[in-house]
């Protein structure tokens, strides 16, 4: 399948036509609902106290299965769900978007329609600053060297929940867009398209920049896959691959050999840091973002803050006096921003988790204002951390330079 990139680059989404093959549409049918029963009974056992007997099932506004975390859902009966992940119509056409191969998949979800309507969510990019950056960061680097990452809404009935904003993954919300989320983030925007999808069809859009909409979570029958490629991923747990064609096992080998890779190079750019190796830092974040610009490699250098502030605290978990915003960080694992996890943080000592966010802290002040504020549109609730612009005048020399 081919498709107009350019496009894709000037509005951040493209919408397409038959992106299942209309002669697999029903055997993915079949093969999902049997993943939904599975996931049925995952959610029976691990229910809160309180929820209803079918947990998730009943409670969420928006059941998601993920493959990718659940390995013990996919045998030889549902394999073909992990499968049409690798096909050309998705992977092929997300290493047309991004503009290199070896694009791999990052996650493997389908969403499903709740028990009962639940009515609108908000508008949001998947962008929460305490945990990633500021939008500004990513239009910068995809500006200036294309997409990193590519999301997908492939629904195997016809769908018109989604609606995006054209455009919007290249800039910051108009002043208009403000004032209409400010008071109702759960309407209709000006100028917002709604992707109507047959079954089978796609749309697939710039993650995780652009402005969308999740219109109504009613509980009309919804099965719609979700599914992430990018750059960088992780693959911790590839035991269900044995139920897939031998061609699938080894894409999947190579791009957790690739990931195992990635995280050894983030290792060596934050012990460089440790070290005040200002060349060793420059050659590794080079080789995490080949060719990038400076506000590229901005980027990812606000990443690595991130990251270096994950296994600080990890190594401190005594610590009582965490600010809030750091609180409410997740513990990861994330890729797609370089942070690996606890098991990656254990690498360090504490002496060196200690050294490492002394050369990372004055950054991670910089992307902080004095007082709390609120951005509409994102992933998050007021904070410290900037929503929208990077540190004003401060490159990723600027940032080498003040380890002396």
């Amino acid at each position: 399948m081919k498709v107009d990139r350019q496009q894709f680059l000037e509005q951040g989404y493209l919408i397409l036509r038959d992106v299942i093959p209309p002669a697999k549409l029903e055997e993915l049918r079949t093969s999902y609902e049997v993943l939904v029963e599975r996931q049925k009974v995952v959610w029976a056992r691990d229910r809160a106290p309180g929820d209803p007997p079918g947990g998730v099932w009943e409670t969420a506004p928006q059941p998601r299965l993920g493959l990718h975390n659940s390995p013990e859902l996919i045998d030889d009966k549902t394999a073909i769900a992990v499968e049409f992940c690798l096909h050309e119509n998705t992977l092929g056409v997300s290493e047309q978007l991004i503009g290199r191969p070896g694009a791999s998949v990052n996650e493997m979800m389908m969403m499903c329609n709740p028990v009962r309507d639940r009515g609108p969510a908000e508008w949001h990019r998947d962008i929460h600053p305490i945990d990633t950056a500021p939008l500004a960061g990513y239009v910068g680097d995809f500006l200036d060297n294309g997409p990193r990452q590519v999301q997908w809404n492939i629904p195997m009935y016809d769908d018109s929940v989604l609606w995006v904003m054209p455009g919007s993954h290249c800039r910051l919300n108009t002043d208009e867009e403000n004032a209409q989320l400010l008071a109702n983030p759960r309407g209709p925007l000006r100028g917002a398209v709604t992707a109507e999808l047959g079954a089978g069809d796609g749309v697939v859009y710039a993650s995780p920049m652009i402005l969308h909409w999740a219109s109504n979570y009613s509980s009309k029958l919804r099965r719609t896959i979700h599914v992430t490629y990018g750059i960088h991923s992780i693959y911790d747990d590839l035991s269900y691959t044995e139920h897939l064609s031998e061609p699938a096992q080894a894409t999947f080998q190579r791009w957790a050999e690739r990931s195992a890779s990635v995280r050894d190079v983030t290792e060596s750019v934050l012990r460089a840091a440790i070290e005040r190796d200002a060349q060793g830092f420059r050659d590794n974040l080079e080789q995490l973002r080949p060719g990038a610009s400076e506000r590229g490699k901005m980027l990812f250098t606000v990443f690595l803050a991130k990251a270096a502030c994950h296994i600080y605290y990890h190594k401190h978990p005594e610590l009582d006096d965490i600010p809030e915003d750091l609180r409410r960080r997740g513990s990861g694992p994330h890729a797609t921003t370089l942070n690996w996890g606890p098991e990656f943080a254990d690498r360090f000592s504490r002496d060196e988790a200690d050294a490492l966010w002394q050369r990372f802290k004055p950054l991670d002040d910089r992307l902080q204002a004095d007082e709390v504020h609120f951005s509409p549109g994102f992933q998050s609730g007021p904070m410290h951390y900037y929503f929208n612009e990077m540190p004003a005048g401060y490159g990723t020399e600027d940032f080498i330079a003040s380890w002396s």
